[in-house]
């Protein structure tokens, strides 16, 4: 009995503890489920509630794509309407970073670069700066040649997040004809982009000049295709649009014609051309040289195209803005500060001689002298002796004086940024500047425009304007929307009337028997001017001359550098007579106008 007792109890045991293991791992397992679904039902109320909105946007990302449509970018136009800076239909190749994981960008970069001559690491690091993750595509090149565009139509089947899309690419149909003052274009940098949240990637903007200035009215309104496409990225339906607005077209006050002239004439020498409106003060014709043909910023620029952008001759330096010494140009500012001065008057007269002795230093006329001459006959001759007397007695204060008021140091081209002005220092200032005193010497340089003096090409057309129009400093501007405004409004610089007749006089003896004789040949209308042959440390002299015209009606003014040149009538004066040509040939109504009434 005791042994089955046992034997009960030992079962009953084993038992219970077999009801308690199971129900142990029962519990356990109940536990593990539930945690495993309430891990999926969090992960479900995450995905669908908490990140739902943002989980729809990335899976319509993957089959939904907002393409930018490029705004076409507004004309440039001279002041008769013809076009300076346009647009022409291009093809452009866009990749769609998350198309490709980075491993295989990099191995298409290879295939790529070559077929677009764009180097891989190139293409790489505009992928890198988007993102290998961007939903939106980046531009990596422009203007697709013909060649190109054939074997990459070849390839684009078997390379996902490769595009190739229409585009509208600037065009100067001129080359590098005013390429100082219309600037180029290029894509947009991280400032600019930085500037303007507003910009979409790939953001054509100008980048110098005019296209840089006008930004704001050229750029237009980038429009947008939303597309649905399916897992290759072909296009299956069009889901939105979103318009393209060009941008405005500007007039310029530009005239083509005589641009072309003033570079035709200029053959690329280092130097400049200005021609203005001697009443307005618009810019007629804007050249420097050398110069550079904007048409190769729609695309990539090579590397020895950049070199020679950046060379010694420096092709991207508007020298219409450069300071000259202005030579014997500026004598006319000596006449003006004698005249003004008290000291001298219509008919004064100064006798000059081979040379004059100023502080023990002998200051030289040309040859050995004209004799007892007045101010017709000196600026004729272009008497250095008579202006060197002129300027001492009249002082430098005076001359610095009449310099400002006339133009020099204070003209700028409306609305152009960073500019160069010209100097024409007191002694005080002299002395501010360098630390030095001022001598009589420099009184004598100055009154020839040598030493301290530089004026600017587009300062020297305003001071001659001025005395062409009467007395009256213009402000000169390119765009035709300026002219005849308040902003424009020419300015009296105080002369009077027998100063500017005096001037007058002496400018047009220069013409009609002096150094510029060769512009009364009879092919155009009588003007006025002066040469100028400014002396250089250590290299040639340059070549000026300034000078309007006609005559009865002063029209134009027209100033010319040409960089060490020698001397203004052998190589400036015939620049301007080209330009002279080019405004009054029959055609034009200028010449018209400048008929005897």
């Amino acid at each position: 009995m005791a042994t089955g007792l046992s034997f009960s109890s030992s079962s009953a045991t084993r038992f219970v503890n077999n009801i308690q293991e199971r129900t142990s791992r029962g519990i356990l397992l109940t536990l593990v489920m539930t945690s495993l679904l309430s891990a999926c039902m969090l992960r479900l109320v995450q995905l669908q509630l908490i990140q739902g909105q943002q989980n729809r946007q990335l899976a319509d990302q993957n089959r939904i794509r907002l393409i930018p449509i490029p705004a076409d970018r507004g004309n440039l136009l001279d002041r008769k309407g013809k076009l300076l800076a346009a647009n022409r239909v291009s093809r452009a190749v866009y990749l769609w970073p998350r198309y490709q994981t980075q491993a295989q960008w990099q191995q298409w970069a290879t295939q790529l670069g070559p077929i677009l001559n764009v180097p891989a690491a190139e293409i790489l690091k505009k992928l890198q700066d988007v993102g290998y993750h961007s939903a939106m595509p980046v531009r990596i090149s422009q203007n697709l040649s013909p060649n190109a565009f054939t074997r990459l139509a070849e390839q684009i089947g078997e390379l996902p997040g490769l595009e190739i899309r229409p585009e509208s690419a600037r065009n100067y149909p001129n080359g590098d004809l005013g390429a100082h003052a219309l600037g180029y274009i290029g894509e947009a940098t991280a400032d600019d982009l930085k500037a303007h949240p507003e910009y979409p990637m790939g953001m054509i903007v100008g980048q110098m000049g005019l296209e840089r200035l006008l930004q704001s009215q050229l750029q237009g309104v980038w429009g947008g295709r939303l597309i649905e496409v399916d897992a290759g990225g072909k296009e299956l339906r069009l889901l939105g649009n979103s318009p393209t607005k060009a941008g405005s077209s500007v007039k310029l006050t530009l005239d083509l014609e005589l641009q072309k002239a003033a570079e035709k004439a200029l053959n690329k020498r280092r130097g400049a051309v200005v021609a203005l409106d001697v009443k307005t003060g618009a810019v007629l014709a804007m050249a420097s040289g050398p110069t550079f043909d904007p048409n190769i910023f729609t695309r990539r620029v090579a590397s020895k195209e950049w070199d020679r952008l950046q060379g010694e001759d420096k092709p991207f330096l508007n020298r219409a803005f450069q300071g000259y010494p202005p030579g014997s140009t500026f004598k006319l500012v000596t006449a003006v500060a004698g005249l003004e001065s008290g000291k001298f008057s219509p008919d004064s007269t100064l006798v000059s001689s081979s040379y004059i002795t100023v502080g023990g230093f002998q200051f030289h006329e040309h040859g050995s002298g004209y004799g007892v001459i007045g101010f017709r006959e000196a600026f004729a001759v272009s008497s250095n002796t008579f202006f060197y007397q002129m300027g001492l007695s009249a002082g430098p204060e005076q001359i610095s004086k009449w310099a400002h008021r006339l133009g020099v140091g204070e003209t700028e081209v409306l609305g152009f940024e960073k500019a160069g002005y010209g100097a024409a220092p007191t002694p005080a200032q002299k002395e501010k500047l360098y630390g030095e005193p001022w001598y009589a010497g420099d009184t004598v340089s100055m009154s020839i425009g040598q030493g301290l003096v530089q004026a600017t090409p587009v300062e020297m057309a305003v001071m001659y304007s001025a005395i062409a129009n009467g007395g009256s400093r213009v402000k000169p501007h390119l765009l035709a929307s300026q002219t005849n405004t308040p902003a424009t409004q020419p300015a009296k610089v105080g002369l009077s009337p027998s100063t500017i007749a005096t001037v007058r006089n002496g400018l047009i003896a220069v013409v009609q028997q002096g150094t510029a004789k060769q512009l009364n040949d009879g092919s155009i209308p009588l003007t006025a001017g002066k040469t100028g042959t400014a002396e250089v440390p250590g290299q040639e002299d340059n070549a000026v001359y300034v000078g309007y015209g006609p005559v009865k009606d002063p029209q134009i003014a027209i100033a010319v550098v040409v960089e060490n040149g020698g001397f203004g009538a052998v190589s400036a004066v015939p620049i301007a007579h080209e330009m002279y040509k080019t405004y009054f040939k029959p055609s034009s109504p200028a010449k018209t106008k400048a008929k005897p009434k």
